[in-house]
């Protein structure tokens, strides 16, 4: 059974702004949005991209 401790986030790019990955997080110990340096396949180059609601 899953937990309500661990949530899935949607990670959108900050260029594109097109939603790539989705991830799980800690909603205890990571209570503010989180960023991540992930590839976006759209500009061909490792981006930041932030939690979406």
């Amino acid at each position: 059974m899953a937990s309500d401790k661990r949530v899935k986030v949607t990670l959108a790019c900050e260029e594109c702004k097109r939603r790539n990955y989705i991830t799980v997080k800690n909603k205890i110990n990571d209570r503010e949005r989180i960023g991540m340096q992930k590839y976006c396949r759209w500009d061909r180059r490792h981006t930041l991209h932030k939690e979406t609601r």
